[in-house]
């Protein structure tokens, strides 16, 4: 497993238990560590996962309102707590960090969601990302990131 999939996946962790405390704004970098320790012990790359938390808590409300524009029959509290979070990674990723390829983050977002969503979780996350990529690749947005 490369260190960028584990780093996401360690920030789904993260965003996940902040999320189900009702996005209380604890010290994100220590329950990333916690996340490390727990799930990844002698992990020593967390920069990559802590810049997700960050990116994605910043930018919470604007990334919320794609999920909810793109994925209009899940209301955001029905969509269960790993897939809204894998979205809100991949949401990140492909609308704020100018750093990752859309497919990359999308790709991503699959195989996070493949391997601890449930039984659609991948063909959620793929449709929802999908529709978000074909519209910014049609106004050309991913030229300009």
């Amino acid at each position: 497993m490369s260190n960028r999939h584990l780093s996401r996946t360690i920030a789904m962790q993260a965003l996940y238990q902040w999320d189900f405390n009702g996005k209380e704004n604890k010290d994100m970098e220590d329950l990333v560590m916690q996340c490390i320790r727990e799930f990844a012990p002698g992990f020593d790359d967390d920069s990559f996962a802590l810049a997700i938390v960050k990116g994605v808590i910043k930018n919470n409300v604007e990334i919320d309102k794609q999920i909810q524009n793109y994925a209009p029959e899940w209301p955001l509290d029905q969509i269960t707590n790993v897939d809204r979070n894998i979205l809100r990674i991949g949401v990140y990723e492909m609308l704020f960090d100018k750093n990752i390829p859309d497919k990359v983050a999308i790709n991503e977002a699959i195989e996070i969601a493949k391997a601890y969503g449930g039984e659609s979780s991948g063909k959620f996350v793929n449709g929802v990302l999908g529709a978000i990529f074909k519209d910014l690749d049609q106004d050309g947005a991913d030229e300009q990131k």
